[in-house]
């Protein structure tokens, strides 16, 4: 069994990767598309939108909202992505090991 002080060390060492992964995936752009790559939407991994990008044959003032439903549609798929990307990388750090979501090292 190992003892408490090489527990703590781990966790530390885990805490420190998980804080450059976070850095990481800040950096990380993802493109969500809708209306087959009519509507795209861009966000970095902390789902902040970045670029939105809309095809010009979509703009009709008299049907404004299927232009919604595309970028809702184009978001959540940008949004479904970096957070895919973001379980594998945080699978990697734990070596598959299924942390709850806002679990803090060291404890």
């Amino acid at each position: 069994m190992k003892n408490l002080g090489q527990i703590m060390k781990q966790a530390q060492q885990m805490q420190a990767k998980m804080a450059e992964m976070q850095a990481k995936m800040a950096e990380l752009e993802v493109t969500g598309t809708s209306g087959g790559g009519m509507v795209s939407v861009t966000l970095n991994g902390k789902s902040e939108l970045r670029k939105l990008k809309i095809d010009p044959s979509l703009v009709d003032p008299n049907d404004v909202e299927v232009l919604e439903d595309l970028i809702v549609a184009a978001f959540n798929d940008a949004k479904t992505k970096a957070e895919t990307q973001m379980q594998d990388e945080m699978s990697k750090l734990t070596g598959g090991l299924n942390l709850p979501a806002g679990f803090k090292l060291p404890f």
